[in-house]
């Protein structure tokens, strides 16, 4: 009969092969009840301000429920009055493109961080208030449009009546076009100037080139082409180098590109022929000033609008 001694050295090697294998089959039972969570994702808010780690939901079964935020203004997208960002695509560009002061757009969608804007994120390009279908389809208009001859008839009126309940509704009608087209036409006229003495260098193309080139030497005058007022002076638009962008009325804006100093700033008031910068390269091959005249956020050319030489 063995003693206790030689049962435990000759048991010894499969009693710990036991216990090993209970022990990997504790583990891995563990692994499979533990539920899995997933790295903790950081969430940027549009104003830039980083939020607090937040946890993704707890994987159930190899699917996961994950709430996904809109971007601000989705519910707005593809409506009159409205812009959906794209890639490169910034705050000063918008403007631009619409006729507007950026920081009116910024104040119109309540952003803290104009410089922070997403891909994706829907702005309000029209003023709170106004009708956006009727200010994006507003029609650019020649100028000095001659009035319809009908303007010039004078109404009928019905003896024994009053003129108001005589006249016929389409009278009516076409007695206010004036005041309208009054008003059409005052944003067409400014008083236009050249905004350098440089010869023109190349002409517009509404795909390649938005405006006049101008050649010339570092540090020639570039002039206001009509009175206005500042709406940016910086170098924050891509292609454009150090740039001015200036409002004139309602209706129409000039840009002035690739200036190598900028003597006024932003919300200043000019007149025409005031020296505003002084030409360079800035973002640009050569030294030139790149002049756009912009109606309604829509490049037109300046030399239809610009005096003879």
């Amino acid at each position: 009969m063995q003693n206790k001694t030689d049962l435990i050295t000759t048991d010894s090697p499969r009693l710990v092969t036991a216990l090993l294998g209970l022990a990997i089959a504790a583990l891995l039972a563990a692994c499979v009840d533990a539920p899995r969570r997933g790295a903790p994702v950081e969430d940027r808010s549009p104003n830039g301000k980083t939020q607090p780690a937040v946890t993704p939901p707890t994987v159930s079964g190899g699917s996961a429920s994950i709430e996904v935020k809109p971007l601000p203004g989705a519910e707005n997208a593809g409506k009159p009055g409205y812009y959906t960002v794209k890639p490169r695509d910034t705050l000063i560009q918008i403007a631009l493109d619409n006729g507007l002061n950026w920081r009116d757009l910024a104040k119109w969608n309540n952003l803290d961080k104009p410089n922070l804007i997403e891909v994706g994120q829907v702005l309000r390009v029209v003023a709170p208030g106004v009708d956006a279908g009727v200010a994006v389809t507003r029609p650019v208009v020649p100028t000095k449009t001659e009035p319809p001859r009908a303007l010039t008839a004078a109404p009928t009126v019905v003896s024994g009546a009053s003129s108001a309940a005589s006249t016929p509704a389409s009278v009516v009608a076409v007695a206010k076009a004036p005041a309208a087209a009054a008003a059409r036409e005052s944003d067409d006229d400014i008083n236009w100037g050249w905004p350098t003495a440089d010869a023109v260098s190349a002409g517009f193309d509404e795909q390649r080139n938005k405006g006049l080139a101008f050649s010339g030497k570092a540090g020639d005058a570039v002039l206001a082409a009509a009175d206005g007022r500042v709406i940016y002076a910086g170098s924050e638009l891509r292609g454009y180098g150090n740039l001015i962008i200036i409002k004139h009325n309602s209706a129409y804006l000039t840009a002035y590109a690739h200036n190598q100093t900028l003597l006024v700033k932003d919300d200043q008031a000019v007149r025409k022929g005031q020296k505003i910068a002084e030409m360079g390269s800035s973002d640009a091959e050569q030294v030139k000033l790149h002049f756009e005249v912009r109606k309604q956020g829509k490049p037109v050319d300046p030399a239809k609008l610009l005096p003879a030489r």
